[in-house]
Order: C-alpha cells, then structure tokens, then sequence
C-alpha cells in the first residue's frame, strides 16, 4: 500500500462518526505552534479535547499561571483557524511531569487505559503473598470487583472501563477497536471498489 492510498484511508476515517475528536486534534496540533508564543512551544503540549475544552500538559505551574491568563487571547487566535470552537484551555503540570520526568513510566502514565490504584487494591497487592491458587484468584476477583464497582461502565459492552480511555474514544478499547476494524474493512473494501470501478472505465 502506498503512502499515498495510507494519507487517503486517514482522511476518510477521520470523516467518519466517532472520529471528530481526533480530527479536531490534529487541527489544534498542526496550528498550535502557530498561535503560542516560540519561547514557550517546547513547554507546552496538547493532550487531548473534551468537551470544547482543550487540555494542555505544561512543565512549570508558574507558565500554567501565567498562559491562564492568556487563555482568552490564544481561545481567539486558534478559535480563528479552526473549523470547530473550543470553549476553554486548561493547564496541567501534572501530566507533563508524569510524561516527562518519568521515562520508565511516561507510556503508563500517559496512556488512556491506565487505571488508578485504589486504596482497597493497594491493600490486596501488598498483603502477605498468597499461599494457594484459590487464594490469589480470590484476591484477584476482589480486586476486579471493586473496579467494576468504582469504574464507569462501556456504553456499548456495559464493562468497567478506565476514564481515560471513555475521555478519548467514548468506549472502550475492545469496543473502539472492534468498530475501527469494521471501518478500516469498509473503506478497504469502498477503495478497492472504486479502483476496479476505475480501471474497468479505463
């Protein structure tokens, strides 16, 4: 497959429903270094859209102070390139540390299924090892239940599932690559159609 029958399958899923986010995404990042200050570009980074709100991983608390305060004046200028409007932006130190000053844990911390450990699960795991199979998988079914019990659940298989992961695709990762799959096999399927439609006209 040619990288140029690759760019045409990315552009047409990015047209299908459940793809604006990350359409929307693509668009801030290709104009963001355009509308931020250049001193500023390699301590900044955007994370993610949720609801009209753009989310952006900064290295210092005393920059997120200091561009909230810009947040109107920069709202405008990307709001102007933009094909859709963003409400807000938000700045978060916190995940640029997580990413950045942790390299063993950077694709953890920052990957949308991460899963926090409560306090009930940290007790379980650091309890005295389990002696016997039975144990360990009791040990383990109570862990699982006490996500199912704190997690939001899938809104299409009804399973626990991280926050970070109904944030970015608004299901689950089984459930989103189920339906990426079922696309990328129509539009294999719609592009093959059309070369042969294509060929036989020739």
């Amino acid at each position: 497959m040619s990288f140029n029958s690759l760019d045409r399958i990315i552009a047409l899923l990015e047209q299908q429903p459940g793809w604006e986010q990350y359409q929307q995404y693509r668009q801030v990042m290709n104009c963001w270094q355009e509308v931020i200050d250049q001193k500023l570009v390699q301590h900044t980074r955007p994370l993610y859209i949720s609801r009209q709100i753009l989310w952006v991983a900064i290295s210092s608390y005393s920059l997120a102070q200091e561009l909230s305060l810009q947040r109107f004046s920069l709202l405008q200028k990307l709001n102007h390139q933009l094909s859709f409007v963003l409400k807000d932006i938000r700045y978060s130190p916190q995940h640029w540390y997580q990413s950045k000053n942790s390299p063993s844990n950077s694709t953890q911390s920052s990957h949308p299924s991460q899963i926090e450990i409560s306090q009930t699960e940290s007790n379980i795991l650091n309890s005295t090892p389990a002696k016997d199979l039975n144990t360990a998988v009791q040990r383990w079914q109570k862990i699982l239940q006490e996500r199912s019990q704190r997690l939001p659940a899938c809104p299409q298989c009804s399973c626990p599932t991280p926050i970070g992961e109904l944030e970015r695709w608004q299901l689950c990762c089984h459930c989103i690559s189920q339906k990426w799959a079922a696309q990328s096999h129509h539009l294999t399927a719609n592009l093959e159609a059309n070369k042969q439609q294509k060929k036989n006209q020739d």
